[in-house]
């Protein structure tokens, strides 16, 4: 009987440790069956992209460069933050790339057709490389975005293309306040300044003289007078009316040329100013294109922009070939003209409100001595370094990668 006893009282005892066996079981499984659910989604999102075809593309890109160390990346230097860091990023993210193509971009054949440096923007900046591509392709690379970076446009192109060696030419443009034209005997007040007609026409004239090709050894740094890399040419160059922002008065200067040099475009503007300004004779700019060594002035790094590059022989052979599309950007001009509105030309204006980069760099023209010789001007060289000097180039070394 007793024995009877303990095997009834046992039994609801196995009947609960089973019960709880089961729930536990239960539970369990249901753990397992939601991680393998998430599994097969991460797996389904993974086979997604694994499905898409890879194909060769160029990505139109509008980027403001202020906070940046430049366009191009730096693979295994976290120090200095570019703005490809942030794009391939968001291409892995994506899941437009796999992550070891960002690790290694010669792995994505990833080109860009110019190289921007510290600062500068660009509304119309091309990459070319090879994506996956998945549906929604722009709005999920936005996503991963801030937003002042935006990829605004997508094009195929041939398997062999490479946007920077496919590019014929490249147009920038440069944001000043007008101030920086008013001649050095007068004394003028930043805010109240306006640029007369005659002074725009002096402007625009000295501009003119840079069209076809030149010999441009010196508004560069380490190339001789007789290196033929030094030849450039320039397709056009004017500086357009001017207009008032924040009660401060700028104009844009654009320049179209085959391909420039490092510091290039702000030492051709800076020139431009010093003559215009009254620091230097207008035949300085035909000697600077002689052996001889000119102290050529380099304008601040604010208000550069890669503003668009061109394909032209491109678009000639393969742009109506009925499989690729011209390499032209007609439908995204609003888009790009609302993102410089928004993030390129606050961000030049606000940093010279508070920085004063070109005024201050006006105080240096002084110490230029325009009829120096190579050896005289080493001195003046050390003396007129200042901040916007050590930002390094222009944003226009489009042949150095």
């Amino acid at each position: 009987m007793a024995e009877d006893s303990r095997a009834a009282v046992a039994s609801p005892a196995k009947r609960l440790n089973s019960s709880s066996e089961v729930v536990e079981r239960l539970e369990e499984n249901g753990h397992q069956n939601k991680r393998l659910k998430r599994d097969a989604d991460e797996e389904d999102v993974e086979d997604q992209s694994k499905k898409s075809p890879k194909r060769k593309i160029v990505l139109l890109m509008a980027y403001s460069g202020k906070g940046y160390h430049g366009m191009q990346r730096n693979v295994g230097s976290s120090q200095f933050k570019t703005i490809e860091d942030d794009l391939v990023s968001a291409l892995v993210q994506s899941g437009c790339i796999p992550e070891n193509h960002g690790e290694d971009m010669k792995k994505m054949s990833f080109q860009r057709c110019a190289r921007t440096d510290k600062g500068v923007s660009a509304a119309g900046q091309i990459v070319s490389l090879k994506v996956r591509l998945i549906d929604d392709i722009l709005e999920k690379i936005n996503n991963h975005l801030p937003s002042h970076i935006r990829i605004l446009g997508l094009k195929r192109v041939t398997g062999g293309f490479n946007s920077k060696n496919k590019c014929d030419a490249r147009t920038y443009s440069y944001m000043l306040p007008t101030f920086a034209f008013a001649h050095k005997d007068h004394d003028v007040q930043e805010e109240v300044y306006r640029l007369d007609k005659e002074t725009l026409a002096k402007v625009n004239k000295l501009l003119a003289c840079y069209k076809g090709t030149h010999n441009f050894h010196n508004f560069t740094s380490q190339k001789g007078p007789r290196d033929p890399s030094a030849k450039r040419y320039i397709m056009e160059m004017y500086c357009g009316e001017p207009f008032v922002r924040e009660n401060m008065e700028f104009a844009v200067i654009r320049v179209k040329g085959q391909s420039f040099m490092m510091h290039q475009i702000r030492k051709m503007i800076g020139l431009v100013i010093a003559i215009v300004k009254g620091y230097a004779a207008e035949s300085i700019i035909e000697r600077s294109w002689g052996e001889e060594k000119v102290d050529v002035p380099k304008a601040p790094g604010l208000g550069l922009v890669l503003e668009r590059v061109h394909f032209e022989k491109y678009n000639r052979r393969f742009g109506n070939d009925g499989l690729h599309e011209p390499l032209e950007w007609t439908e995204e001009e609003e888009k790009i003209a609302v993102f410089k509105e928004q993030y390129i030309y606050p961000t030049i204006i606000s940093t010279e409100r508070e920085e004063k980069s070109m005024a201050n760099w006006l105080n240096t023209l002084s110490i230029h001595d325009f009829n120096s010789s190579a050896v005289g001007m080493q001195a003046n060289n050390k003396n007129s370094k200042n901040s916007s000097d050590l930002e390094g180039s222009d944003g226009c070394d489009d042949d150095s990668d």
